[in-house]
């Protein structure tokens, strides 16, 4: 985990969200999806006073409002789940526009819709404010099995260089006339496929005698030991907190 990477979501900025440690991000974001989840899908009003804490993290991290609707945009296929639920739910029924639909099945598209976007946008706000190396260091801060996140990190770099191959190859067949038009041009690009996986095989075979023979026996070295101050913690923690509140009105109300 020594060499930067960035990611396709993250927007560089130095903003007062991005200078926070990284673990305190990622326990605060956990923290107000867990708040969302434990609302009451009646208190509707709640589910607005979220979105309005998360623009102001958006806001405070100078995220322009187009890149985080374009990146909630992952979400659609919950989206299309939820919209059918009212119309496959069983129980009581209403008639909306001539359509006969489910109580419980508009309540549960609107729970899945609420809370499901606000995490959403809460973890794109995370992505987009601390590159991937940050969140591997957060993770292993907050004592996450380190074995898990050697795996996760060779998965996001192994990723990249499977990717990477994949488009030599695709600019390789290209330069020689190739283009897959149909069924008739699979087994060219199965033979791509197998040929993608013994080479990134091969790959992993290679780049981790370099390891070993480099000393490497089961953990990476911490280059960069991020640490927090109390005040730091304070100012990740408002996000939340501010959630919490919202909640325990939204249970009492």
């Amino acid at each position: 985990m020594g060499a930067g990477h960035a990611h396709k979501l993250y927007r560089h900025g130095h903003s007062p969200v991005h200078e926070l440690p990284p673990h305190c991000k990622i326990a605060a974001t956990f923290a107000f999806v867990v708040v969302v989840v434990s609302t009451p899908r009646e208190a509707m009003w709640a589910f607005g006073g979220y979105a309005v804490l998360v623009a102001a993290v958006a806001a405070a991290a100078r995220i322009p409002a187009g890149f985080l609707l374009r990146r909630l945009l992952i979400e659609v296929p919950f989206v299309l789940f939820a919209v059918l639920m009212p119309f496959v739910a069983q129980g009581e029924r209403v008639d909306v526009l001539g359509m006969s639909l489910s109580v419980s099945g508009l309540w549960g598209a609107w729970n899945v819709l609420a809370k499901g976007t606000l995490g959403v946008a809460a973890s794109v706000l995370l992505a987009s404010t601390t590159e991937l190396r940050a969140l591997l260091l957060g993770l292993q801060r907050l004592k996450l099995p380190p074995l898990l996140v050697q795996i996760a990190s060779f998965m996001i770099r192994y990723g990249d260089v499977i990717t990477d191959e994949l488009r030599r190859m695709s600019i390789a067949r290209r330069s020689r006339g190739f283009e897959a038009r149909g069924i008739r041009h699979w087994g060219v690009l199965a033979k791509t496929a197998g040929a993608l996986f013994i080479r990134s095989y091969e790959r992993g075979e290679r780049v981790y005698l370099a390891m070993v023979s480099r000393g490497y026996a089961g953990s990476m070295p911490v280059i960069d030991d991020v640490t927090a101050t109390r005040a730091q913690w304070a100012y990740s923690a408002v996000f939340p907190v501010t959630a919490l509140a919202v909640c325990l009105m939204g249970w009492t109300l």
